[in-house]
């Protein structure tokens, strides 16, 4: 045991860390604050970040590239084991201005006709919304597919299309759009932190490096899920 101790000491001392997150993480997860307390704590650690989608985020870690990746998942990836950081609910947001803006609640059969913005195909909430419509027998109109946060809510701000959103992320654009709840079935999204479930021989694919940070992000992460819950 004390040998173990040392061993997994001197492995924080140096060494590197990869991580992966989807672009326009919500509010409460805030990524660079984690990165600084964990650099404080283990500065012989290099730690990389690369942005991308859900899915070349997964092939990375599949790949060997990623030890870490922080993406919404809609449903179990084979050999990839994960961690809830939160879990919300989908609701509209649309402009002041728009029809629906006055409702207390909408049907995903009347958002059918309207125009959407929304991320680029694959992209973890674009895949969440896209399952919703297709298990609903529904088809709708992708008018303008963007790859961050601040330019979907910005063209929805000025009328250009309505989209679907975490709660968390309404809430707080709620001085510039409308927040109206979806009718029916949730469309829950959930945020993890992924990583390769087994390494070779069925050992743990964590190093203690990725195991540290991972543990620093879910103890900041309890009060975003029990809040969540």
């Amino acid at each position: 045991e004390a040998r173990e101790a040392v061993s997994s000491a001197a492995a924080l001392e140096r060494g590197t860390l990869d991580i992966g997150a989807v672009p326009s993480l919500p509010a409460f997860l805030d990524l660079p604050a984690l990165l600084a307390a964990f650099h404080a704590r283990y500065p012989g650690i290099e730690v990389r970040l690369s942005q991308s989608g859900s899915e070349p985020l997964t092939e990375k870690l599949r790949a060997g590239t990623l030890d870490l990746a922080i993406l919404p998942l809609c449903e179990p990836v084979p050999d990839i084991a994960t961690s809830l950081v939160a879990c919300e609910g989908l609701v509209l947001v649309c402009a002041p201005s728009h029809p629906l803006a006055g409702r207390g609640e909408v049907t995903l059969a009347e958002l059918a006709g309207e125009p959407f913005v929304d991320f680029q195909s694959g992209w973890g909430t674009r895949r969440l919304v896209d399952q919703g419509f297709g298990q609903a027998g529904l088809e709708r109109r992708i008018a303008f597919e963007v790859s961050d946060l601040d330019s979907l809510l910005a063209l929805v701000g000025r009328g250009l299309g309505v989209a679907l959103v975490p709660e968390t992320v309404a809430e707080a654009r709620r001085d510039m759009l409308a927040v109206v709840d979806i009718a029916g079935p949730e469309l829950c999204w959930e945020l993890v932190v992924a990583h390769l479930a087994r390494g070779r021989g069925g050992k743990s694919a964590l190093d203690e490096a990725p195991r540290a940070f991972l543990d620093l992000m879910l103890a900041r992460a309890e009060p975003a899920k029990t809040q969540a819950a």
